[in-house]
């Protein structure tokens, strides 16, 4: 056998070798999520709130008790994560929302929420404002008579 040959078949092995890794490990973290999403369905309630405000900022930076950041990962402090700030009953509250409905969320509006503990999982009562855009007439329309 030729080098080449040889170079291009341990290429192959490591490449079949990491593709069989990641089946495994993807089916694994599937599982943990499927469990995370079911304890989370379980503790849900839903909310009548007042968001007030929403961004996305790092977590470290964010009003959150210091138990919740301390409970992160390391590597996970410093990347953004969409935070609503709200008002459920007399209280404000800062929360984590659902980064599928985090867009979807209306500023200085009333909804109501699914909130299971600190976690955002969904909005109900969203009342879509937007109006219809007008047509808009060309330059040349104005000059023109319609009969």
């Amino acid at each position: 056998m030729q080098v080449w040959q040889i170079v291009l078949i341990v290429i192959l092995l490591v490449l079949i070798g990491s593709l069989i890794f990641l089946y495994f490990w993807g089916k694994k973290a599937q599982k943990r999520r499927d469990e995370q999403q079911g304890q989370i369905d379980a503790a849900a309630q839903t909310v009548s709130m007042l968001i007030i405000d929403k961004k996305k900022m790092r977590l470290k930076d964010t009003d959150l008790p210091s138990i919740i950041v301390d409970q992160v990962p390391w590597y996970m402090k410093r990347a953004k994560v969409p935070v609503v700030k709200a008002k459920v009953g007399p209280k404000i509250m800062t929360l984590i929302a659902d980064i599928e409905i985090f867009d979807d969320i209306p500023t200085k509006k009333e909804v109501k929420a699914t909130v299971s503990g600190i976690y955002i999982t969904h909005v109900k009562g969203l009342r879509k404002d937007k109006k219809p855009a007008e047509e808009k007439k060309g330059f040349f329309s104005r000059f023109r008579k319609d009969k």
